[in-house]
């Protein structure tokens, strides 16, 4: 038994084709039986170009399979028309981007509206709050009934809360005998400026004699005789003008006039 193998036959490998390399081959065949330059036109896209090739170059030029070179310089002038028409985009090696950066400002808000101080404390509101945080243990506040009717208690009680002040002569502050020369003058009666002056101004008068503003004289020291138990002074430094019980041991009254 006789057994007849048929072997498949292969085509021999060949470049792949495509439209244009058959349109490429054809021009250059002929070209070739021509003997010279001439123009094929690509009708897929519309552009005339020259093919540059011989039969003979075509045949033994270059590697098998390898396209014709075109020759731009021999182009028809439609196709000229066509390249010329064709937009071209070309672009600088060193290509700089350039952008607008927003401009942004800030705006400082205004400033808060100015605050209006507090309007001063009258002088008499300051002396009320002198008196209620610096009397004494003391002091007596309480305007004693002998005041009234007494021309010299009545022009004392008006500067209740003065403030101390050493060698003071005025409603601003007072020492103890610069309150008792003022309180008199206000009646036209000049009293020497010292405690000591003004106790030899006057007349010495016995406890039990003594009347609601006759003057009361210490070392050092001079008041006003409120009635009872009761006097009215500049005392010492850190106080005020005051109604308040007799302190002292062996006190002088003095009259005066």
């Amino acid at each position: 038994m006789t057994v007849s193998t048929t072997r498949a036959r292969h085509r021999a490998a060949r470049r792949p084709s495509t439209p244009l390399t058959e349109f490429a081959s054809a021009a250059s065949d002929q070209m070739g039986t021509v003997g010279r330059r001439t123009a094929v036109v690509v009708g897929a896209s519309g552009l005339v170009v020259s093919m540059l090739g011989s039969s003979a170059s075509a045949a033994t030029g270059g590697e098998a399979g390898a396209l014709p070179a075109v020759d731009t310089a021999a182009l028809t002038a439609s196709a000229r028309a066509v390249l010329n028409t064709s937009p071209v985009v070309t672009a600088p090696v060193e290509a700089a981007w350039t952008f607008d950066a927003p401009v942004v400002t800030a705006e400082t808000p205004p400033p808060p509206p100015p605050v209006r101080a507090a309007p001063a404390a009258s002088r008499s509101t300051t002396r009320a709050a002198t008196a209620a945080t610096t009397a004494p243990a003391e002091t007596n506040n309480a305007i004693p009934q002998s005041v009234s009717g007494n021309a010299v208690l009545e022009i004392a009680a008006r500067y209740v809360g003065t403030p101390y002040l050493s060698g003071g002569t005025t409603p601003d502050g007072f020492d103890c005998s610069g309150f008792t020369s003022y309180v008199y003058a206000q009646l036209g009666i000049t009293l020497p400026r010292t405690s000591s002056g003004q106790k030899a101004a006057g007349t010495i008068v016995s406890r039990a004699d003594a009347q609601p503003g006759d003057l009361i004289w210490s070392p050092g020291h001079i008041s006003i005789y409120a009635g009872g138990n009761e006097q009215i002074d500049s005392p010492r430094p850190g106080t005020t003008i005051q109604f308040r019980a007799i302190w002292q041991s062996s006190p002088v009254f003095i009259r005066i006039g």
